[in-house]
This record gives C-alpha cells, sequence and structure tokens, in this order.
C-alpha cells in the first residue's frame, strides 16, 4: 500500500465513505473494514477483571501507618487483602454440567455410513471434546471466545483439521458482523506473532464465506493475502453469554472486604491481653509482640489490685448472618449449589436422579445454556459436514450433503443404568421404537454404528448356521 493511500484510509474523508464492507476488503482498506466490525473489547475487559482475583478492588487496602504519642512513625500493620474466588467456582461448576460429559452424536440418515464416519473421526482427532470444553470455560469467564477450525496440509502432504481456541485472555482480538438475523457474516481474529529478528508483528485474519484475507501491519498500512475459501462456510463458532456469574459482582466484593477486615480483627484482639490494676506493677517476662498489656492504677477507679486476662467475644451475630445470606445470594443468584466437603461425602450412595434433584439448581442453569449451545452443536455438524466434504475428503462431497447428524447433551454424573434398560426393554417389546433405536439409546452400548454391525455379522452367521442344518436334515431324512 501506498504512503498517498494510507494517508486516504486513515483520514475521514470521501475516499472511502459509502463504501459496504466486502468492497473495503477488495480495496485492502483494513483498518476501515475493521471498524466496521464488533469488538467487544471493554465488555471482556471488565468481565476479566471481575474474574481475575488478582485485579479485585480489595487487593488495593493499605498498610496502616502506625506512629507514637509524638507523632513518629512507628511501624506499618498489615491490612489483610482476601479475595475469594467466587466467580472461578460459579464458572466450573456451570462448565461440568454442560460438557461435564461429552456431546453425543448421532446419524439420522440413511446411506450415508462412511461420511458419519469420517465425522465421528474428526470430533475426535481434532480434539473437539476438550476444545469446546475450553471456549466454554472462557466464554463464561470473559462473555466470549471462538473456535476456529482452520485446514491445512500436514507433513504428509494431506489436508488436515486443526480447531484453536481464541479468546481475549489467549491474546485474541475478536471482531465480527452479523445480519439482521443474527447470521455470521464475517469474523477476523487478531494477535500478535514474533517473527525473525525478534520483531513482534500485529496480524488480522478476516474470514467471510468466499475469502480469507491474511493481513500483516506494516507501517504504512497492511500487507494482505487474499485466500479462496475452500470450506464455503466462515469456519468459526463464535460464542457469546453473559458472564457465569453476572449481577453478583458487589455482593462478592463485599464478602471480600468482610472477610479481609475480619480478619484484620483477628490479628489484633484474638492474641491475649493482660489487664493490670495496680499502683506497682513488674514488667512482663519475656514480653513478645503479639502480647499486649493495659495498665490501669486504682486511683483512677477505686478498684483494688487485681491481674487478669481480656478476652475476645466472637465476631456479632448480625455480622456472621450477613456473610451466610451473602453466600447464600451469591450462589442461588447464579444457579450453582453449594457442594461442601460435608454434602460430598453423602453423595457416594445417591442415584443418579437423586444427584440431579440435589443440584437442580446447575440443572436449571444447563438448561438455560441449551438455548444457545444446541445452536451452536448445529453449526459444528454443519461446519465439520462442509470441511470433510470439500476440503478433507471430496469423494464424500454428497454424501456429507445428505448425512443429517443429531446431537444430546449427557448427564454430567450419568443415569441410572439399570431404569434406562428396563424403560428401553420394555418399549421395545411393546413395539414403541426399532432395534436400532434401543441400540443408539442403550448407554451400555459405547459405538452404536459398530454394534448394528456386529448383531448384523450375528445374525447372517445365525442364518447360514440354521441354514446347514435344515439342509443336513433334509438329506439325512432321505438317506
Amino acid at each position: 500500500m501506498n504512503f498517498f493511500k494510507w494517508v486516504l484510509d486513515q483520514l475521514n474523508i470521501p475516499h472511502a465513505d459509502g463504501k459496504d464492507f466486502g468492497a473495503l476488503l477488495a480495496e485492502r482498506n483494513i483498518s476501515r473494514a475493521i471498524s466496521m466490525m464488533t469488538h467487544s473489547g471493554k465488555t471482556v475487559d471488565g468481565a476479566l477483571a471481575a474474574y481475575d482475583v488478582r485485579r479485585h478492588s480489595i487487593n488495593e487496602r493499605k498498610d496502616k501507618p502506625v506512629f507514637d504519642g509524638e507523632k513518629k512513625f512507628l511501624r506499618f500493620d498489615k491490612k489483610w487483602k482476601i479475595p475469594i474466588p467466587y466467580a472461578q467456582y460459579i464458572n466450573e461448576i456451570a462448565l461440568v454440567f454442560l460438557y461435564g460429559r461429552p456431546l453425543k452424536w448421532m446419524q439420522r440418515s440413511e446411506g450415508t455410513d462412511r461420511a458419519f464416519e469420517a465425522f465421528v473421526d474428526r470430533i475426535e482427532s481434532s480434539r473437539f471434546d476438550s476444545r469446546i470444553r475450553q471456549a466454554k470455560r472462557l466464554a463464561g469467564a470473559e462473555t466470549q471466545s471462538a473456535l476456529l477450525f482452520h485446514v491445512f496440509r500436514n507433513e504428509d502432504g494431506n489436508p488436515d483439521l486443526l480447531i484453536k481456541v481464541l479468546a481475549r485472555s489467549l491474546g485474541d482480538d475478536i471482531y465480527f458482523r452479523k445480519d439482521q438475523f443474527g447470521r455470521l457474516t464475517a469474523f477476523a481474529r487478531g494477535y500478535s506473532l514474533v517473527e525473525a529478528g525478534g520483531q513482534t508483528v500485529y496480524h488480522t485474519d478476516i474470514y467471510t464465506k468466499e475469502k480469507i484475507y491474511l493481513c500483516r501491519r506494516e507501517s504504512f498500512g497492511w500487507a494482505v493475502e487474499e485466500q479462496d475459501n475452500s470450506v464455503r462456510k466462515i469456519p468459526v463458532i463464535l460464542l457469546e453469554q453473559e458472564t457465569e456469574f453476572a449481577n453478583t459482582e458487589a455482593m462478592i466484593e463485599r464478602r471480600e472486604w468482610m472477610i479481609s477486615h475480619l480478619a484484620d480483627v483477628n490479628d489484633r484482639f484474638s492474641s491475649p491481653t493482660l489487664v493490670a490494676i495496680s499502683d506497682n506493677l513488674m514488667p512482663l517476662a519475656d514480653k513478645m509482640e503479639d502480647s499486649k498489656m493495659i495498665h490501669i492504677k486504682p486511683s483512677l477507679n477505686g478498684e483494688r489490685a487485681d491481674v487478669r486476662y481480656l478476652t475476645w467475644d466472637a465476631a456479632s451475630e448480625s455480622k456472621k448472618l450477613e456473610g451466610d445470606e451473602l453466600d447464600r445470594q451469591i450462589l442461588n443468584k447464579t444457579f450453582t449449589p453449594d457442594i461442601s466437603p460435608d454434602q460430598i461425602r453423602n453423595l457416594s450412595n445417591l442415584s443418579g436422579k437423586a444427584l440431579k434433584q440435589l443440584m437442580m439448581l446447575a440443572v436449571i442453569k444447563a438448561e438455560m445454556r441449551k438455548e444457545t449451545h444446541d445452536e451452536y452443536a448445529s453449526r459444528i455438524a454443519s461446519l465439520m459436514k462442509a470441511i470433510i466434504g470439500n476440503v478433507l475428503d471430496i469423494r464424500l462431497k454428497a454424501e456429507c450433503e445428505a448425512l443429517t447428524v443429531r446431537h444430546e447433551f449427557q448427564e454430567p454424573f450419568g443415569e441410572d443404568v439399570k431404569d434406562v434398560i428396563d424403560n428401553l426393554v420394555k418399549m421395545y417389546g411393546a413395539g414403541g421404537m426399532s432395534q436400532e433405536t434401543l441400540i443408539e439409546m442403550n448407554p451400555v452400548i459405547k459405538d452404536a454404528e459398530l454394534e448394528k454391525k456386529r448383531i448384523a455379522k450375528e445374525e447372517a452367521q445365525a442364518m447360514e448356521a440354521e441354514a446347514r442344518r435344515a439342509k443336513f436334515d433334509v438329506f439325512g431324512s432321505a438317506g
């Protein structure tokens, strides 16, 4: 890009006014094109500040300087700074109840076995299950993350797939455009790379349905490499949500200040304090700094000589009640069950149904999240089919287009296998489901497609054996 064009691009003059997004990309006006995309940097930064305990306001407490009667500095009294990782706890519980067990993929079309087998293989080889958990954790913490499906040629020269998780905390700037129906029309990822000579260079990769623009920032403007998007879909799943701990930040802050202040009080009053009422008092033997003494002369209050320890009563009941109520409200308002050690010890003998009832708050939250994650899973299936049919194995293109894949979220603690199997067998015996559905829904069968093949093979072998016995009986009786 020449200097004159770069200056024009930076100025708000009619040179680029009225240009749509596609035209700006075609003209390599990258800065202006990026400015037309949505960027939630401020929202994400605010969420990250609330999520990271190192950035909580409690850490701004200053130690208190202590002076003597003549205002001479003696020391600093430490003020405790105790941030509490409520947000991490809440986020992890939400993650477990949504993706604690992998998504279950099912084929719902006929004549597409090869395409579905390729689909399942790619889900496993790309480590999709771990990637979606990472992306959900990050979205719950900072409101936004993304899965980038990167197609490349491996060392053998064959097309391959890699799924990369993108998030602000991982060094990615996320930009996107959507149409009036909320459909993604463009996506951009900004990131920095250390290149030859130790120079750090900022890159922005822009993805549309038809093109991929690999942009490298230079002194004046951008160097742009344009590529055809062979997938024919934007290879990104954008995850968006409010934080899992939304609307509880003030309560968390208050709880942190209460606990930190209580620690200060404990430091000040938990050590023994000696109260001495006497005209003549010998100094304490081996006086320690944590030991304190109050000397009161009898003449001041008429008391007789006495020596006793001053003890500190526990914190007031109102403070305890407030602390307990804050804990309860923080968890309840984020639909997070209280999994205390005492409760965990009692969970081992509970059935899956009883566990679900005990964890009902988290179950409700997971059901709410499925409203969006059902859509994400459908997009993932559609994108994966396009990647396989258009890039990874074009021989399966027609079969991938005909393939119908459905998904199910699995219970985090599993189900009561015996009850499930009993119900399935009853429905099958009553003619309420097919053998194929029975196999797919059986919780003890890990690979439904493989099981179907085994059953078909056994049935064929049984029929062949029966035919041999029938033939032997016929010839035997004839003889």
